[in-house]
């Protein structure tokens, strides 16, 4: 998106301007009429929170024209296929783009005029960890939230809503407003919204359909609230009321970050909790049973696994880091930043597993790598688990098979070169064989390492595989999947993540 270059400076560089004195808010009293009811909504990006949430607005709201955009033409085009091939995989989405699309539902990359017809504009655009400059690989980048700022600031000739979907740090959106004020045309309010997205990938069309909660966060004045009150009521169209929370706009946007944070910081203990058991002959499942039934904790992300992935955990728990350092707490910064240390260990603990199991090398073997999606029912590979430990592999001179039913091969190679940097992609593909079924992938191999908990791992014939494999054969089981007993029973070597072998 184009940049404009009326400010000087970037006002997103948060800390520590951002925080260190909250900027004065400024309002336009000549323009305090109540906001007519939403009848257009745009959304600037098509990605995996833009694309879903939007497209289930669109269902739900039949009176409200729903436009999603997206610099990208080839994402705008795989949306309106002829087939349905949309570019991202989500259980439910296609079902729902079927019905809406053409009707209230349109995908399009004519941002301005989108902008120009909107009521209210989301923001869904990526804010991924910054790789250079102040804050890299804590901060979150967000030149394309600053990006679509000064667009919507340029080509907007009458009041907006502009919603915030994106994460964000906190207090974002005086920075979206500063922008805003000082690009907009004559007599031109903008109102803004935080309305962060809790979707779980896999699960996002049903989070939506039943979201535990909605949240929007709003400045605490009437112009705020008034627009707050015009997000409720598209939500109210499907949404029961009491689960639509209403708060001030930096709680909102922080509030994001510290669910995610939470969520992760479950999964990083029960994963820690995984090496004690290997160590001392306990079962991680048991454990996290027994666990579970205290009411107060409750069964839900405790389940041990490889390490966590995904678009948002790292990078969440990473941007909060940046913000606790950002304000001067040290200690808290490094309670948080020992989520994401304890995420990493485990990756690496359960590679060199492998390692030592197979004889401690595994020099020119074959390692057949089942699932390559950070998890399952989705197509992304965001922060996988399963990049690691084939960068791992990779180093240690094995030969390493692929097989995920979601991923593009062309995402693979993209992931494993951004892995492995020095090393050319025609390097990489003389050591990496991507496949198209689970069978083929585990032949002629010593070991198999279950990556992503796809089903049909469940129901993989092991006799099949076990007769194709070099013996002894082995499989790792990150993931939680596999009956250990009757692959054991096969003639499988079996090494089960939180499972001990003592007695």
């Amino acid at each position: 998106m184009t940049r404009s270059s009326s400010l000087p400076s970037s006002p997103f560089l948060y800390p520590p301007t951002l925080f260190s004195r909250p900027a004065p808010l400024i309002f336009w009293p000549q323009t305090l009429a109540a906001m007519p009811a939403v009848t257009k909504v745009c959304c600037i990006g098509a990605g995996y929170v833009g694309g879903p949430t939007c497209a289930v607005i669109a269902l739900k709201c039949p009176h409200i024209k729903v436009t999603i955009v997206d610099l990208n033409q080839s994402r705008i085009d795989a949306w309106n296929s002829p087939d349905y091939t949309l570019p991202i995989y989500e259980p439910g989405l296609e079902d729902v783009v079927r019905q809406a699309r053409g009707r209230n539902l349109f995908f399009s990359t004519d941002i301005d005029g989108s902008i120009q017809e909107a009521d209210l504009i989301f923001v869904s655009v990526n804010t991924p960890t910054k790789k250079s400059g102040v804050g890299a690989g804590f901060a979150a980048d967000l030149n394309y939230v600053e990006s679509a700022t000064r667009r919507i600031a340029k080509v907007a000739t009458s009041n907006k809503i502009v919603v915030e979907k994106s994460t964000v740090p906190c207090r974002t959106a005086e920075s979206m407003r500063t922008i805003l004020e000082a690009n907009s045309s004559p007599n031109c309010r903008f109102d803004i919204l935080s309305n962060p997205e809790f979707l779980a990938e896999g699960t996002a069309i049903n989070d939506l359909f039943k979201p535990d909660r909605v949240l929007i966060g709003s400045l605490q004045t009437p112009e705020g609230i008034t627009a707050s009150d015009a997000l409720v009521e598209i939500y109210a169209n499907w949404v029961p009321k009491e689960r639509i929370l209403t708060v001030g706009l930096w709680s909102s946007e922080l509030s994001k970050l510290a669910a995610n944070a939470m969520l992760a910081q479950r999964i990083s203990s029960i994963n820690a909790l995984s090496a004690i058991c290997e160590a001392t002959g306990a079962n991680i499942d048991e454990v996290a049973h027994a666990v579970g039934y205290d009411s107060r904790i409750g069964p839900k992300f405790l389940r041990a696994s490889v390490g966590f992935g995904g678009s948002c955990f790292q990078k969440d728990i990473l941007n909060l880091v940046y913000l606790s350092e950002s304000l001067h707490l040290p200690e808290v910064a490094a309670y948080w930043k020992q989520v994401v240390i304890m995420n990493e260990y485990q990756k690496r603990r359960f590679s060199k597993t492998v390692v030592d199991t197979l004889f401690n090398t595994i020099t020119g073997k074959r390692i057949a790598v089942l699932g390559f999606a950070f998890k399952a029912d989705t197509g992304d590979t965001r922060e996988s688990p399963a990049i690691t430990l084939v960068r791992d592999f990779l180093l240690e001179k094995a030969h390493v098979s692929i097989y995920d039913p979601q991923v593009e091969h062309t995402q693979i190679w993209e992931d494993l070169s951004e892995a492995l940097p020095v090393v050319p992609l025609h390097s990489l593909q003389k050591q990496v064989h991507i496949t198209s079924s689970a069978l083929d992938c585990c032949k002629n191999a010593e070991a198999v390492v279950i990556a992503t908990e796809w089903r049909e791992f469940r129901e993989i014939d092991w006799e099949a595989v076990y007769r194709g494999m070099n013996k002894p054969a082995f499989v790792f089981d990150g993931r939680l999947l596999i009956d250990a007993q009757k692959l054991r029973s096969i003639g499988f070597k079996v090494t089960v993540i939180g499972r001990g072998e003592r007695l």
